[in-house]
């Protein structure tokens, strides 16, 4: 008790005390909301609802759903921009830049390479873990392509990724021997026409 007879610590009520507080409120949202509806089936608004905030409020912190996500699974702006600007430039080189920019993403610094492992070591053992990661991959590639609502671009973008991931898998979870010791330029060299072809390819 207090000199005055009051209690020495009081509940406090009322609005949440900062800007910190209401952005995890949003990521703990988002964590639960990911996880029991899938990257594709959630939204924004479902998960400001969660959160108990405006949907622009959840804009204002994170300017995507996929930039959430991202945030969710402690991906770095740098590896999320990277992957983002590879579409910035002329198409005829867009199968080079995509497979060397996810290549220095999954295998540059501890930093950034480590939580895209740990989603895929997820996916591989968690059928819902490996959707959620096919889906943001796929979103990413889509959104750059500019066919968010074209099926054929969709197909086009879930192709590539597969690609992109299975190289992945292959080089630095299975370890195949011939893939683990390649150098990234071989790769690039060698993987590179085919992701070209697939997301340039005409209807």
């Amino acid at each position: 008790m207090t000199a005055k007879g009051k209690p020495a610590t009081e509940v406090r009520r009322g609005r949440r005390p900062g800007t910190s507080t209401t952005r995890q409120a949003i990521l703990d949202a988002a964590r639960a909301r990911f996880a029991s509806d899938g990257f594709a089936a959630t939204t924004i608004r479902r998960i400001a609802a969660d959160a108990a905030v405006n949907p622009s409020l959840v804009i204002q912190f994170f300017t995507s759903k996929e930039e959430l996500f991202a945030a969710v699974m402690s991906i770095s702006p740098t590896s999320l921009a990277r992957i983002s600007t590879v579409f910035d430039g002329p198409d005829e080189h867009l199968g080079e830049r995509v497979v060397r920019a996810y290549l220095e993403v999954w295998e540059g610094l501890p930093e950034d390479s480590e939580p895209l492992m740990a989603m895929l070591r997820g996916a591989i053992v968690n059928e819902q873990a490996g959707e959620q990661l096919r889906e943001f991959i796929q979103a990413r590639l889509r959104e750059g392509m500019g066919t968010v609502d074209d099926p054929d671009g969709a197909l086009r973008a879930g192709l590539a990724s597969s690609m992109l991931v299975g190289v992945v898998v292959g080089r630095r979870l299975v370890g195949v021997p011939i893939l683990a010791n390649a150098d990234v330029e071989t790769l690039v060299a060698l993987v590179a026409p085919a992701i070209q072809s697939v997301l340039t390819a005409k209807p």
